[in-house]
């Protein structure tokens, strides 16, 4: 992509070059004069150009009139006039007798004109006449401005050829070649001149004439608008290319994000699947095992009611821990399980269920109101097994009469503390030797959803475990 200062620097080296090719102005007046009662009128020419009897170029004049002087205010003639010393030569505007945009000290008379040296000119907005009919020619009016420019091929010893164009298209690519017929007038006058002076006689407060122009080429009243320069289009369709250009990469980038957000959701979806399909292999199938091994004793002992008591409690407590584990799995694929609301609930019924008939009194303290934030699948099952594998250890080791769960929910993060008042135990021994009742898997399960765990404890004072974690952004 262009930096801002070349597009500028591009930009300014393209206007110069623009510039330097157009041909060179020969005279020109842009001011506006308002012109009243002058009589003969004054020279504003001041020399800058001239040509005789023996030229034999071609020259373009241009003028734009603003009429307040207008139909209204006949009879006055006003004009645009060319001068050799002060014998009066060709003059464009209103002619005294024509009362219309016209011609006038012509070598030849127009076809609707009915004095000599007037020439009435064409015009795209004719006059309407009656019964459907129009004139050819267009009156003056106030406010309705119109451009003149007339062409002079000069006839050395003879009258010059005069085209005129009332009110031109001017716009990117108009040529003298490619004007209407309607609007281009062709007679011939002498126009000889070393002068140009305004006119104005008659009624009326006079005309405004401005941006009055000598030059050698029509193109050079052709009026290019730099949006129509091939630097500016350039520059457009290089603005437009680089627009599709990011408009594409951000496409393709959405659409691959989408495409890595899909992957993702796949991946994650292929976990829990595998997840599932450990838990179903690992808890449920080792419990059903254990379950199915009972069943076989009880019948080998059936002779001794002794050995059924026992078997059948086994079979009983093995058949509560698969319910149990059972629950869990449909909770972990159940729709609409992956937010907090329903993790802290499922702790909470789980942390009920598993010491209810217990000598150990389980007190919760639970936030009363949680937003409803998503949980990935796998951050919310190793939430879970961090709580599940605490309050095992608790029930199992602690000897304690009352374990302390309390959840605790900011903006930004999940905090769990588990507290009991039982015997304790020596953390580093713990951790050492590769025991520990499940505390390594805590730690693990900790780090795996990038949370902390730390564990307090000595022996005779109980054990506190703390977790915390960051909510997925």
């Amino acid at each position: 992509m262009f930096r801002p200062a070349t597009i500028f620097a591009l930009t300014i080296l393209a206007t110069l070059f623009c510039r330097s090719t157009r041909a060179t102005i020969l005279w020109s007046d842009t001011g506006a004069r308002l012109v009243h009662n002058t009589g003969t009128g004054v020279d504003i020419l001041g020399g800058a150009v001239k040509r005789n009897d023996s030229a034999s170029d071609a020259l373009y004049f241009k003028v734009h009139v603003d009429p307040i002087s207008d139909v209204a205010s006949e009879p006055y003639f006003a004009g645009f006039q060319l001068f050799e010393g002060d014998e009066e030569r060709l003059a464009l505007g209103n002619a005294q007798e024509a009362w219309g945009y016209s011609a006038f000290a012509t070598a030849e008379t127009g076809p609707s004109n009915q004095v000599a040296g007037e020439f009435n000119l064409k015009s795209a907005h004719p006059e309407p006449a009656n019964l459907g009919l129009f004139r050819p020619y267009e009156l003056p009016r106030h406010d309705v401005e119109r451009t003149i420019i007339f062409k002079v091929q000069y006839v050395p010893g003879g009258d010059d050829l005069i085209t005129v164009w009332l009110n031109p298209n001017l716009g990117r690519g108009a040529t003298d070649k490619n004007q209407l017929e309607n609007l281009t007038t062709k007679f011939k006058a002498n126009a000889s001149f070393n002068q140009i002076r305004l006119r104005h006689e008659g009624g009326g407060n006079g005309w405004i004439f401005s941006d009055m122009a000598v030059a050698t080429l029509f193109n050079d009243f052709v009026v290019v608008r730099f949006w129509q320069t091939w630097w500016f289009r350039g520059l457009t369709a290089l603005f437009v290319l680089a627009g599709v250009g990011m408009t594409v990469r951000v496409v393709e980038k959405k659409k691959f994000q989408r495409q890595l957000q899909r992957a993702e959701q796949e991946h994650a979806l292929e976990r829990e699947r595998a997840r599932i399909a450990q838990d179903l292999h690992d808890e449920l199938g080792s419990l059903l095992t254990r379950i199915s091994l009972l069943g076989g004793l009880l019948r080998a002992d059936k002779d001794n009611p002794e050995q059924v008591d026992v078997h059948a409690g086994k079979i009983s407590q093995s058949a509560d821990q698969t319910v149990r584990a059972l629950e869990e799995i449909v909770w972990a694929v159940r729709p609409g399980s992956d937010t907090l609301p329903s993790l802290v609930e499922y702790i909470a019924h789980f942390a009920n269920e598993l010491f209810e008939g217990n000598a150990t009194r389980c007190r919760l303290d639970l936030p009363p109101d949680l937003p409803a934030r998503p949980l990935p699948p796998d951050v919310r099952h190793n939430i879970f097994l961090i709580v599940k594998e605490g309050l095992t250890n608790v029930l199992k080791h602690a000897g304690a009469s009352e374990v302390h769960l309390q959840i605790k929910v900011t903006p930004q993060t999940l905090e769990i503390v588990i507290a009991d008042n039982g015997k304790g135990f020596d953390t580093n021994s713990a951790m050492t030797d590769g025991q520990g009742n499940g505390l390594g898997n805590m730690k693990r399960r900790a780090e795996a959803v990038g949370g902390k765990l730390t564990l307090t404890s000595a022996s005779g004072q109980g054990a506190r475990v703390e977790f915390s974690v960051s909510f997925p952004s």
